[in-house]
C-alpha cells in the first residue's frame, strides 16, 4: 500500500479552521452551526454568532500580550463555548491544550505545568469541587457558563469587548494544539499536533464518510480525545453541518433524540449499555422471534432504532478499543451496522475504518484510508505513515526518537495481522504481552475478546505475570448482577471451557476472579476514554491475583 497523495480521493489541506470560519460567516451567516442545551431549552449558535464570539475570545486573549503560541487550556466537557474558545485560540495565534472534564488532580497538576500553561478555559467537569483546587490559585481561569464552574473571570466579563475586526490566517505548519494521551501506561505525553497534520486528517474523513452540511452530529465523547476532536469538531469546520451537544448523563437520551444523528460514534461501554437496556425491555427470547416475523422484523427494529434516537443515522462507529463481534452482529440484526476503526492521538486517529461496513469483516479494524500507509514489522507491530501523523512528543525528544522508524513509520504498539485485501486484525499491544512462571508469553487481547463474547461480562483483564497459568479477572454487567449467582457462575464456568478449549496449554486460564467493585476513571482503572489502566490493575489486585483459589470461577467481595 504505497503513500499516494495523488489519489483523487486524498487532497492536501490549505485551509485551517479559521479559514472555514472566515468562509461560513460570509457564505452561511444566519446558519445554525451549533445547539447548546441549557436547562431543557436549546441555545442556538448561528455560524454569525460562532465567529463573533470566536473574535471576542481572540481579542481579549491577544490583550493580555501574552507571548506568540502560548499554551491555552481548555478543561470542560464538550459546550459550545469549547469550539469557540479553540477559534479563538487560534485566531490569535496561541495553542490549545485540551484537558479531560474527568481528569484528576495530578493530570490536571501534570499538564498545566509541562505545557506552561498560561491561561484555563473551565467548563463542565466531572467531580468540580475536587478537580478546580487542582488548577494553582496563580492561573487565570474563566469559567463557562455553567452551573457549579467558577473562576477568576466569567466567560460574559471575558467576551465583553470590541470583536476582533481582522481576519488572521495561521501557518499550516505552526503548532496548532497539544492533545494529551490519557496515560494508560503512565504519566500522559504531550503530542504536538500543527495546523497541517491534524487538519489533514479532519479535511479527508469527509471524503471517506461522506459527510456534508446536511448532516447531524452529536458531541458527546469527550473533545480531549483525538477521535471526538478530529471526526467531530474539526470536520464540522469543514464540512458545516449541525453539531449538537448534551446537557447532563441524565439528559443524555432526551438529548440524542433532540438531535437525530445522522452520524453517531461511540465506544464499545456504551454500545453493550445501549444493548443491555434495550434487552431490558425486550428478553432476548421474545426479541428473536419478533425479529424472526417477516411482517415484523423491520417495524420492531425501527422502533428500537427510534427508541435509541438512531433512526435517522447512515453511519454508525465504533472505536477507542475492541468492540465484541457478538454485539456487532446484534446490532446489524436491528440495522444498525457498526464499523469499527482505529487510531491513535498520534496519528489523529486516522488510520483505518471498516468502511463501508462488511459483515465478513466483522472483528477487524477495517483497512487503511486513503492517503495512509500500513505496515507490519517483523514483530507484527502495526506501523503507519502519513501525513497526519504528529510532529513531536512536547518536550521530550527521546520519546519522539523511539516512536518512529528510521524511514519515518510511526511505531503504534498494537499487534496485528492483515489478510489479502488489506483489512487489518489487532492481536493485541506488544507491551500488554506477558510472560508466566513457564517462560512461554502469553497475548492477553484475544482471550479478553474470547470473554468479551459473553453478555454478562462488562469488564475483563487477564493477567499473569510470574503465575503457573494466566487468570482472568472481571466485572459484571449491570444486568448479571441482579441475576441468580448460581446461573452466573455455571454460564462464566462454560465461558471458561469454551475458551480454554482453544487456547494452546500455557494459554489456559487456571480460574476466574470475579469483582464486585467496576472498574472507573474515578477509582483510577480507566483512561478518560474508557482503557483499562492495566499496570495499575495488576498493582492494586497483587494479592487476589497471587492468590490460592480452590474454584475455578471465584466472586469476591472488596
Amino acid at each position: 500500500m504505497p503513500l499516494d497523495l495523488a489519489n483523487e480521493s486524498v487532497s492536501d489541506v490549505t485551509e485551517t479552521p479559521v479559514t472555514m470560519l472566515y468562509k461560513w460567516e460570509r457564505e452561511r451567516p444566519d446558519s445554525v452551526f451549533l445547539n447548546q442545551p441549557r436547562d431543557g431549552q436549546t441555545d442556538t449558535y448561528t455560524w454569525r454568532r460562532v465567529a463573533d464570539e470566536a473574535r471576542r475570545v481572540a481579542a481579549r486573549l491577544q490583550s493580555m500580550s501574552l507571548p506568540p503560541s502560548s499554551r491555552i487550556a481548555i478543561f470542560a466537557k464538550n459546550s459550545a463555548e469549547w469550539f469557540i474558545s479553540d477559534l479563538g485560540i487560534m485566531m490569535a495565534g496561541h495553542v490549545s491544550v485540551p484537558i479531560f472534564g474527568s481528569a484528576g488532580k495530578n493530570t490536571i497538576e501534570y499538564v498545566l505545568k509541562h505545557a506552561d500553561v498560561k491561561l484555563v478555559f473551565v467548563g463542565k467537569l466531572d467531580n468540580a469541587p475536587e478537580q478546580l483546587p487542582a488548577i494553582p490559585e496563580h492561573y487565570h481561569t474563566v469559567s463557562f457558563p455553567y452551573e457549579g464552574i467558577s473562576g477568576s473571570q466569567t466567560w460574559q466579563d471575558f467576551i465583553d469587548c470590541e470583536p476582533m475586526s481582522a481576519s488572521p490566517e495561521p501557518n499550516l505548519g505552526s503548532m496548532m494544539t497539544i492533545i494529551y494521551t490519557s496515560g494508560s501506561t503512565g504519566q500522559p505525553k504531550g503530542v504536538v499536533h500543527t495546523y497541517r497534520s491534524i487538519c489533514w486528517a479532519a479535511k479527508n474523513c469527509l471524503g471517506a464518510l461522506s459527510v456534508d452540511h446536511s448532516d447531524r452530529y452529536l458531541s458527546y465523547l469527550p473533545l480531549a480525545h483525538i477521535t471526538e476532536r478530529v471526526l467531530i469538531e474539526l470536520a464540522a469546520f469543514y464540512a458545516a453541518p449541525q453539531v449538537y451537544f448534551v446537557e447532563s448523563l441524565d439528559t443524555f437520551q432526551r438529548d440524542v433524540k433532540r438531535c437525530e444523528p445522522t452520524l453517531f460514534v461511540s465506544v464499545p461501554r456504551l454500545w453493550t449499555k445501549f444493548q443491555m437496556g434495550i434487552l431490558a425491555k425486550i428478553p432476548q427470547k421474545r426479541l428473536n422471534f419478533l425479529l424472526s416475523v417477516p411482517v415484523l422484523n423491520k417495524m420492531i427494529a425501527r422502533k428500537i432504532r427510534q427508541g435509541l434516537g438512531l433512526d435517522k443515522a447512515r453511519f454508525w462507529a465504533s472505536g477507542s478499543a475492541p468492540l465484541a463481534p457478538a454485539v456487532i452482529r446484534w446490532f446489524s440484526k436491528i440495522g444498525i451496522n457498526i464499523s469499527e476503526g482505529w487510531g491513535m492521538t498520534e496519528n489523529s486517529a486516522y488510520g483505518t475504518a471498516s468502511v463501508p461496513f462488511r459483515e465478513d469483516k466483522i472483528g477487524t479494524i477495517g483497512k487503511a484510508y486513503d492517503g495512509v500507509d500500513i505496515r507490519l514489522s517483523d514483530e507484527g507491530e502495526i506501523q503507519v505513515k502519513s501525513p497526519c501523523n504528529m510532529i513531536e512528543y512536547y518536550l521530550e525528544p527521546e520519546k519522539t526518537l523511539d516512536a518512529m522508524t528510521t524511514d519515518g513509520y510511526l511505531k503504534t504498539g498494537d499487534k496485528g495481522e492483515m489478510d489479502s485485501e488489506g483489512y487489518i486484525r489487532i492481536t493485541g499491544r506488544l507491551k500488554d504481552i506477558f510472560k508466566t512462571e513457564k517462560g512461554k508469553y502469553v497475548t492477553p487481547a484475544p482471550i479478553e475478546a474470547a470473554f468479551m463474547e459473553n453478555p454478562l461480562i462488562e469488564q475483563v483483564c487477564v493477567t499473569g505475570t510470574n503465575l503457573p497459568q494466566p487468570i482472568a479477572m472481571l466485572v459484571l454487567s449491570e444486568s448479571a448482577v441482579d441475576q441468580d449467582r448460581g446461573d452466573v457462575e455455571q454460564s462464566l464456568s462454560q465461558t471458561l471451557e469454551t475458551i480454554n478449549a482453544e487456547l494452546e496449554s500455557h494459554q489456559r486460564i487456571a480460574h476466574v476472579v470475579v469483582l464486585d467493585e467496576p472498574w472507573t476513571i474515578e477509582n483510577g482503572l480507566l483512561t478518560p476514554t474508557l482503557k483499562v489502566k492495566r499496570h495499575v490493575l495488576e498493582s492494586r489486585y497483587e494479592d487476589l491475583i497471587h492468590a490460592k483459589f480452590d474454584s475455578r470461577i471465584e466472586f469476591v467481595d472488596m
